[in-house]
């Protein structure tokens, strides 16, 4: 991917994070250290200038970047909704969302739907942060990566903004260890830095929860 050398060490510890682990696997005592070993490779800058970012830097919206014929938004409808209806142009019709943000329960239906898919390292946040300095193939992809990306509820996302986790942590507190591992891991991926203060909230949280549930 577009990790540098300095993060590829710890990439592969971090995106343990956010993949399953099977029954017999070790306490998660050791991911939540190795979280925290990311972090700490990631570099601390402030923020640089908004001046140039539009959201069409990124590409068009949910473009269909692995080919599999479904854009990115009904992919991840698809991935986090359950009791779902796909129809066969893609479109997930129904759904019922367990919100990891509110730990609200959410009927989605196509066209009327309270159901937003977040960017949970924000465009805008990963722009000022070293994106403004990325080709626009990379800036796809990332605003198209699955590990950047859940279904939440709208009004939590709104709320959320293009905040980083020095200015919002979701509502649910009981993920909040895998909302912040997950931020780090997609920075660790794309060699995006964090501010001072965003590197602060998050060590703390990591720091309540030497074992916690895994992102999906």
């Amino acid at each position: 991917m577009w990790a540098t050398r300095a993060t590829a060490a710890v990439l592969t510890a971090v995106l343990a994070l956010v993949a399953p682990v099977s029954a017999s696997a070790a306490p998660l005592a050791r991911p939540a250290v190795e979280s925290a070993d990311a972090l700490a490779s990631l570099d601390v800058k402030g923020r640089a200038p908004l001046t140039g970012y539009d959201r069409g830097a990124f590409g068009s919206p949910w473009t269909d970047v692995d080919g599999n014929g479904c854009d990115t938004r009904n992919d991840i409808l698809r991935r986090d909704l359950v009791q779902k209806r796909v129809l066969p142009d893609c479109t997930v019709a129904r759904g019922i969302l367990n919100d990891p943000y509110t730990r609200q329960t959410i009927r989605h239906v196509a066209g009327r739907s309270l159901i937003d898919i977040d960017h949970v390292v924000s465009l805008s946040d990963a722009w000022q942060k070293g994106a403004f300095r990325w080709t626009s193939a990379k800036r796809t992809a990332f605003a198209n990566d699955p590990l950047n990306l859940l279904a939440v509820d709208y009004s939590a996302n709104r709320q959320k903004g293009d905040g980083d986790a020095a200015t919002w942590l979701p509502a649910n507190k009981a993920y909040r260890c895998p909302f912040v591992a997950r931020q780090v891991a997609v920075k660790a991926r794309y060699g995006l830095w964090v501010t001072a203060a965003e590197k602060a909230a998050i060590a703390r949280v990591l720091g309540s929860c030497p074992s916690h549930p895994l992102p999906r």
